[in-house]
């Protein structure tokens, strides 16, 4: 699925990622290829984003990584919606 996460100031990350991880108000919920739509709120909490990742200098220096793999983006909460796989993140980083 297409992942692009977005804060108030830039664009911090776009590309074909496997799984993501968020913190829901209600709970932290995953994301997976042709998920259902949904539209939610986000709370206080780590953004999990697993995938082959090709982050750019600038992107490690924003997101804890481990390897080409998996890469950990904290949040102060936000919006997420995923639609015909297709997740935007609307993040208040």
């Amino acid at each position: 699925m297409y992942l692009e996460i977005v804060s108030p100031e830039a664009t911090l990350f776009q590309g074909e990622v496997d799984s993501v991880t968020v913190p829901g108000t209600d709970g932290s919920f995953q994301m997976l290829n042709n998920h259902a739509p949904i539209v939610a709120t986000l709370g206080k909490g780590p953004v999990l984003i697993e995938g082959d990742l090709q982050l750019t200098e600038q992107q490690q220096s924003l997101f804890q990584s481990e390897g080409n793999s998996k890469a950990l983006f904290e949040i102060q909460g936000g919006t997420v919606e995923l639609q015909q796989n297709k997740l935007i993140l609307l993040a208040d980083a």
